[in-house]
């Protein structure tokens, strides 16, 4: 190869490689809980006040019990088609008795996840099935430019006069 050429090759390389940096950040989701903050909760003593002024409110609560807080957090990156990947998962789950007490907290990432089949099935709904003629002509004679109450019709007024 001529030299022009391995220029022109290692230039298109550097250029592509550059475009890495157009490429917008990783987004944190959620109630990102700090390690050290969580240390400072202990269980058995803390309260549901101590809890929010150290970490902050839940991104959310269990659906059938106020007394299960979780804390959300996610890192993703957008990728092709302008989907959202995950680079990184955690739920810090934190538990209070009806008093409202601290007990216990535990952890969860992405390993800890369940992968969920989505069926593609739909629900047949007979007699709504349109052919493409039936779309292409179906409002064919159903406009009317005076409206529904429009007068000239056959209901009289607005006709001609009689010649009586």
């Amino acid at each position: 190869m001529t030299i022009a050429v391995r220029h022109f090759l290692l230039l298109a390389c550097l250029l592509v490689s550059a475009c890495a940096y157009l490429e917008p950040p990783p987004q944190v989701r959620g109630n990102k809980v700090d390690p050290e903050s969580l240390k400072e909760l202990t269980v058995g003593t803390s309260s549901k006040a101590d809890v929010t002024a150290v970490i902050g409110s839940p991104t959310a609560r269990a659906t059938f019990d106020e007394n299960t807080w979780l804390y959300i957090t996610e890192l993703t990156r957008i990728r092709v088609g302008q989907t959202l990947g995950d680079i990184y998962q955690k739920v810090v789950i934190l538990t209070f008795d009806n008093g409202g007490t601290l007990r216990d907290i535990r952890e969860r990432d992405g390993a800890d996840a369940y992968e969920v089949t989505v069926l593609d099935r739909k629900t047949p709904s007979p007699g709504t099935e349109a052919s493409f003629l039936q779309q292409l002509l179906g409002n064919v004679g159903r406009f009317n430019p005076m409206g529904s109450s429009g007068g000239g019709g056959s209901s009289g007024g607005g006709g001609a006069p009689t010649g009586r």
